[in-house]
C-alpha cells in the first residue's frame, strides 16, 4: 500500500473484498475489452471487414491489461480511453485497426458504468439478505427476553429484545422490497447504453455500414446480448440518462437509513448496558482509557449512512 498519497477510508476500511474488486481498475479494463470484443464481433456479423484472426487475438488479450503502457500512453495523448485502445492494440497489432470502430468514450465508459451497478447493487442484495436472516435469529433467540422500552430516550414500559431487534428488521425488509423493485424492475428494464456515438445519432456507424439503416438497428441488441443484457436504451444523447443513477442512490440511501437507525439504538442502548457490541480480546477502547467499550462498529455505520 502506498503511504506517501491519499487513499480512501471507503476503500481502505469499510469495503468488503468483493465490492473493492467490482470498482476496481481491473474490473473496469476488463469490461472495457469485453466491450470492444462484444462491438468487433458484431461488427463482423453484420458485414464488416474484420477477421476471426483479430477477435482470436483480441479474446486471448482480454484479461492480461498492460497498465503500464496504458499509462504511459496517457502521459502523452492525455485521454484514457484512446491510450487503453493503443495498449490493447500493443497485444494485439492485427486487430489494433478495429478496436473501438466507430465508437466514442462513453461506449467504454457508460456501459461499464451500467455493468458496475448491476453487479454491485446484486452483491448489496446478497448482503442485506444476510443481515436480514442475521436479525431473525436474534430476534427469535432473545422474543421472550424483557427489557425496559424507551420513548424520547425516557423509560416507558416494557417490551422484549427480540420484539426491538424486530423494529430494525422490518426496515431492512422494506429496503429489500425497494431493491428488489430496483432489481427486478429497474435493472431489468436497465439497458445499456449501447453504441450511440458522440451524439446518441449513431452516424458514425451509418457511414461504417454505408447508410444501412437496418444494420445499424441491429447493432445496439446484438451488443446488449454479447453483454447478458436484455436490450440498449433506444435513445441517448452521449451518455445513458443519468435518472438511472439516482435511482440507484434512493435505494441505497435507504439502506444506509435503516442501517443507521439500527447503529444509533445499539449506541444508546451501549450507553444504558442493555446490550453491547462484541469486544474482542485484545480491542483497545481508547488511546487514553483502554477499559472504554467504544461501539466502533456502530460508529462506522453511522458514519457511512
Amino acid at each position: 500500500m502506498s503511504t506517501d498519497r491519499y487513499t480512501s477510508p471507503l476503500s481502505e476500511r469499510y469495503a468488503s473484498k468483493e465490492m473493492q474488486y467490482i470498482f476496481s481498475p481491473e474490473m473496469k479494463f476488463k469490461t472495457w475489452r469485453q466491450l470492444w470484443i462484444a462491438l468487433a464481433k458484431t461488427e463482423r456479423e453484420l458485414g464488416l471487414d474484420i477477421t476471426e484472426e483479430q477477435i482470436a487475438q483480441l479474446e486471448a488479450h482480454k484479461d492480461d491489461i498492460n497498465f503500464e503502457t496504458a499509462k504511459e500512453r496517457e502521459k502523452l495523448v492525455r485521454h484514457d480511453v484512446m491510450s487503453h485502445v493503443y495498449a490493447y492494440g500493443v497485444q494485439c497489432p492485427k486487430a489494433k485497426g478495429i478496436i473501438h470502430l466507430g465508437a466514442t468514450s462513453c461506449y467504454v465508459g457508460d456501459n461499464t458504468d451500467i455493468i458496475i451497478m448491476d453487479k454491485a447493487l446484486k452483491l448489496v442484495r446478497a448482503k442485506l439478505v444476510n443481515v436480514i436472516d442475521e436479525l431473525a435469529k436474534f430476534a427469535d433467540t432473545y422474543k421472550d427476553l424483557p427489557t425496559l422500552a424507551f420513548t424520547h430516550f425516557q423509560p416507558a414500559q416494557p417490551t422484549t429484545v427480540g420484539k426491538r431487534a424486530t423494529l430494525w428488521l422490518q426496515e431492512f425488509l422494506m429496503d429489500l422490497e425497494d431493491l428488489t423493485y430496483v432489481l427486478g424492475h429497474v435493472l431489468s428494464t436497465m439497458k445499456l447504453l449501447g453504441s450511440k456515438g458522440t451524439t446518441g445519432t449513431q452516424a458514425s456507424f451509418l457511414e461504417l455500414f454505408d447508410g444501412d439503416q437496418e444494420k445499424v438497428d441491429r447493432l445496439d441488441p446484438l451488443i446488449a446480448q454479447k453483454m447478458g443484457f436484455d436490450s440498449c436504451y433506444a435513445v441517448s444523447g452521449q451518455t445513458y440518462s443519468r435518472k438511472v443513477d439516482t435511482r440507484v442512490a434512493n435505494v441505497l440511501a435507504g439502506i444506509a437509513a435503516s442501517a443507521y437507525k439500527m447503529s444509533n439504538d445499539i449506541r444508546l442502548l451501549q450507553h444504558l448496558k442493555e446490550v453491547e457490541e462484541p469486544f474482542e480480546k485484545n480491542q483497545i477502547g481508547s488511546s487514553a482509557m483502554a477499559y472504554k467499550r467504544n461501539p466502533m462498529r456502530s460508529e462506522r455505520i453511522g458514519s457511512l449512512a
